[in-house]
């Protein structure tokens, strides 16, 4: 905790100069391929659809395995593991087929991308989006690594242009764009997922890292707010 602190206060005066000082964000740092995100999903969702007006929301791709190698199958153990244990504590459904893929990477680096594309084109469709990603792969097994896959779940969001996506998904202007996300994952202090932290005028507090229930979460908001 306190080196998360440290490093916070540290790259304040880096992390984007132009922001009004005053201002109250929420920003919550996960991965679409992160389990611990999926089962936490809910209970930020809750969060979110309570948060005052004033605070506005912030969401930023931390990067679980960008650019990993790894094939399903060879995580598979490791993996179920995982997904077990975060269904026993969260109730969020997983399919576990996707784990016999022996020609899938668990790169997570396009599941990112995408949510980045969203963001900025239609930011108010971020989180939505973001939640049908993790749908997609881990309820679906949908392909992660497949461009199609974020293509069609981008068809069906209101106002967007399916073709625009995929342009801007596949160009090199958002390889770029979401490893700035990973950067800006790295200069908060965070290496796990999800977390989320609160920016209150010129103060950082950490509020969640892991899975956390909805009650939980408001209730350091509020401690935060208060100090």
């Amino acid at each position: 905790m306190k080196y998360f602190l440290t490093t916070i206060i540290l790259i304040m005066s880096i992390s984007s100069q132009a922001q009004d000082q005053n201002e109250t964000k929420l920003i919550y740092v996960g991965d679409p391929m992160c389990s611990w995100c999926y089962g936490f999903s809910p209970e930020f969702s809750k969060v979110i659809n309570d948060l005052d007006e004033g605070i506005q929301l912030e969401i930023v791709m931390g990067g679980l395995r960008p650019y990993n190698q790894e094939k399903m199958t060879d995580l598979k153990s490791f993996l179920t593991e995982h997904w077990e244990e975060v269904h026993e504590r969260s109730g969020q459904e997983f399919q576990y087929g996707i784990l016999d893929d022996s020609s899938i990477a668990y790169d997570t680096e396009p599941s990112c991308r995408a949510v980045a594309v969203m963001l900025d084109i239609a930011p108010e469709h971020g989180w939505s989006y973001f939640q049908n990603v993790q749908k997609a792969f881990y309820y679906d097994n949908k392909n992660p690594q497949d461009p199609k896959t974020f293509i069609d779940l981008a068809s069906k969001v209101e106002g967007i242009d399916a073709s625009e996506f995929e342009r801007k998904f596949t160009s090199q202007q958002y390889k770029d764009r979401v490893k700035e996300h990973f950067q800006m994952a790295r200069n908060l202090g965070v290496s796990s997922f999800p977390t989320v932290v609160l920016k209150n005028g010129e103060s950082y507090n950490l509020i969640a890292q892991g899975y956390a229930e909805t009650d939980q979460v408001q209730s350091q908001i509020a401690k935060a707010l208060s100090q």
